[in-house]
């Protein structure tokens, strides 16, 4: 792709509706730097299984911050726990919040990344089998190391979801070598799909005391959910919430929109989700999520605006990963993974990720612009190939573009 198509493309796409994918990693944000250690806002606690970390019903999720200032305005704001992942901006996003901690005292802030085996598939959670145990601490190593940290506090072993492969004894071993070894101080997993299943395996391998997992207002069976939550918590298990605000922005030009306060309040209202991890990009989006904590109680309005968002009979842009897409598509695509990376595009603006996500579907080209006819049935209602048309043509623009 040339300049002047991407220029084009700038115009006309994905990349022209999101001023956030664009800014620079060096953009500054100011903060009281003289603000001392007890000043720090305190904000309600709950505690994380059997780790026996109190963390603030709200957690950073480091993967759309695009400044070191961003993460340490969250620190003094309150903020404790962090989390980011191997293969957010390829490292980068680990020297990032490495940085923003920097100097600050060790036991006042909790860090957690997610780090994926080698040969892993991310789009059906597989491993390579044999599983080499070595080889993933050697990974898990280098990943802490971009923190500039002695030890991170909590290892995620994500898109879990198979119980066979979360209860691999050469995973586990692996996982058991980096707590000895001092590396990690506590281990878990972070799912999007087969989530149920995930958390109950995490459960019973007296191994994972954390699991992150996609939930939300509009998560497809909820008292299996809840159920499997309610389970995993029982047993000790730390529970924290992602893709919490899926469906704030139902549409992609955010045309028609949901309450965001009630949809991050919903998860809260189980009191076995620990803390929601909020991918936060503005200084204006810290504040107004810090601003819910205030009443996380749901107000008769927020209630009556949910009801009103689930009852919405347009497509939105949450896919709800069930995966009967998949052996309906002809070219055998991997559609739930371009599906969240629409959805990073569009819901969360994170362009990086986006492009990252789409990467690990597999596919060349553009497969869907040579057919005809799509007759794949979405559960949500998506017109599949419309939107694989859309989104694929950011695998022509070079990474360093998306990082500004």
């Amino acid at each position: 792709m040339g300049a002047n198509q991407r220029r084009e493309f700038l115009k006309k796409s994905i990349l022209g509706i999101s001023g956030v994918a664009l800014l620079p990693r060096t953009m500054s944000v100011t903060f009281n730097s003289d603000q001392q250690q007890s000043t720090i806002p305190e904000l309600p606690v709950r505690v994380l299984g059997r780790t026996g970390i109190k963390t603030p019903l709200l957690s950073f999720g480091a993967g759309s911050a695009n400044s070191a200032g961003l993460v340490k305005a969250a620190y003094y704001a309150g903020v404790k726990l962090f989390f980011s992942a191997t293969y957010y901006g390829e490292g980068n996003n680990e020297r990032l919040v490495g940085e923003a901690l920097k100097g600050l005292p060790r036991e006042s802030f909790v860090v957690g990344t997610a780090v994926s085996p080698d040969g892993m598939d991310a789009r059906t959670g597989k491993i390579p089998l044999p599983f080499d145990a070595d080889a993933y601490i050697k990974k898990a190593g280098v990943s802490i190391s971009r923190f500039g940290l002695d030890y991170i506090d909590i290892l995620l072993f994500p898109y879990a979801g198979k119980r066979d492969v979360i209860l691999n004894e050469s995973l586990l071993r692996a996982m058991k070598e980096l707590k000895k070894q001092g590396m990690v101080r506590h281990t878990g997993l972070a799912t999007h799909s087969n989530s149920d299943e995930a958390l109950r395996a995490a459960a019973d391998s007296n191994v994972f005391e954390v699991v992150m997992t996609a939930y939300n207002y509009k998560t497809d069976n909820k008292e299996a959910m809840n159920n499997a939550i309610a389970y995993a918590a029982k047993a000790g298990v730390g529970v924290v919430a992602m893709k919490t605000t899926a469906g704030v922005f139902d549409d992609k030009n955010k045309n028609r929109t949901v309450n965001s306060d009630a949809v991050l309040k919903w998860p809260l209202q189980n009191e076995n989700i620990s803390s929601i991890v909020s991918g936060m990009s503005s200084l204006d989006e810290l504040q107004k999520n810090i601003a819910m904590l205030k009443n996380i109680r749901l107000t008769d309005q927020e209630l009556k605006d949910l009801t009103i968002a689930s009852l919405e009979t347009g497509p939105g842009l949450y896919c709800h990963q069930c995966r009967t897409c998949v052996p309906q598509c002809i070219h055998s695509l991997e559609i739930p993974t371009i599906m969240r990376s629409y959805m990073y595009a569009y819901g969360y603006r994170n362009m990086e990720q986006s492009r990252y996500t789409l990467m690990e579907a597999g596919f060349s080209g553009n497969p869907c612009a040579n057919c005809s006819v799509c007759n794949i049935k979405c559960t949500a209602g998506f017109n599949i190939k419309e939107r694989i048309l859309d989104i694929s043509r950011l695998k022509d623009v070079p990474v360093e573009f998306l990082n500004g």
